[in-house]
């Protein structure tokens, strides 16, 4: 097996890739510090190893992700996620695109959602993909979530994929159900596009 083990994703419309997370045991996918060159694309744009930045973002700059780090999060999202793991009280801006991937299995030990809280356009569609890693995972809807969505059976297969639409604006909380517990919780503010 190689010393550096990433996966990386191309965020739809910018033509970058996103490392989605470094595998257990394995040494970096780009930088621990989680900066981004943007040189080669095998950057550790997003910090997703759960290394986050020293200054206490998550590495991403806006250019190589396709968002960008907001501080403005809405009350009721930093309420939900103050106990989730890789949330460093930023929401990511995905406003603008069509659709937006979300790591499931994220983190040094793979208990979190990647990025924890994004921002999107209502008609977004958000894919939640597998990374194998952490065991078997799930996306819940949490009970004040603006929409009901559930992608059922925990499964643990990487590159497994769940995706959903949303049309009403609002916010829309989730988590993992064998996780919850541990940390494994998202959200998702959906604005007027």
């Amino acid at each position: 097996m190689s010393d550096k083990l990433s996966r990386r994703r191309y965020v739809a419309g910018t033509g970058a890739a996103l490392t989605v997370g470094t595998l257990a045991g394995c040494s970096g996918g780009g930088d621990e510090s989680g900066e981004a060159d943007g040189s080669d694309g095998s950057d550790g744009s997003d910090g997703s190893d759960g290394m986050d930045g020293d200054d206490g973002s998550d590495g991403s700059d806006g250019g190589d992700s396709g968002g960008s780090a907001a501080d403005d999060v809405p009350s009721e999202i930093d309420d939900y996620l103050s106990d989730a793991r890789m949330y460093e009280g930023q929401i990511m801006d995905y406003t603008g695109q069509d659709e937006v991937t979300v790591a499931v299995g994220a983190g040094d030990v793979g208990f979190a959602f990647d990025p924890a809280a994004i921002r999107i356009d209502s008609s977004t569609t958000v894919v939640w993909e597998w990374t194998g890693e952490g065991g078997a995972h799930n996306v819940v809807s949490a009970e004040n979530s603006e929409s009901d969505f559930d992608s059922g059976n925990a499964v643990d297969e990487e590159g497994h994929t769940f995706e959903q639409s949303f049309d009403n604006t609002g916010i829309q909380l989730y988590y993992c159900t064998p996780h919850q517990g541990n940390g494994m919780l998202g959200a998702i503010e959906v604005v007027e596009a």
